[in-house]
């Protein structure tokens, strides 16, 4: 797969604020394990969307959100590239880089 290829997003729109979930398309129908206890999170359709998107229509979108929840090395390097994200500044979600992203300004 490429590098700029296999993300998928979902753009939620709650009152005035503007969520985009995005992941790696793989990580979509994991179980990510948290803590040690054997509890997992799921990466669901229904959050992070089904349909593949370009790495220009991703970019887009996080220019216009208020909100941005990010799973996956991919979809974390466009950010980064993009100027949304500094360079490791990422945590994990069950061993996957993630990040959340909030803007203040109106």
């Amino acid at each position: 797969m490429a590098d700029d290829a296999g993300f998928v997003m979902r753009v939620h729109r709650v009152r005035a604020e503007v969520v985009v979930a995005a992941c790696d398309a793989e990580l979509v129908g994991r179980q990510l394990p948290i803590g040690t206890d054997g509890r997992t999170v799921a990466v669901s359709s229904q959050f992070y969307g089904e349909r593949t998107v370009s790495r220009e229509e991703l970019a887009w979108a996080l220019q216009r959100a208020t909100i941005v929840n990010l799973l996956g090395g991919r979809v974390l390097r466009v950010a980064e590239e993009e100027g949304f994200l500094a360079p490791g500044s990422a945590g994990e979600l069950g061993g996957v880089p993630h990040a959340q992203i909030v803007s203040m300004l109106r």
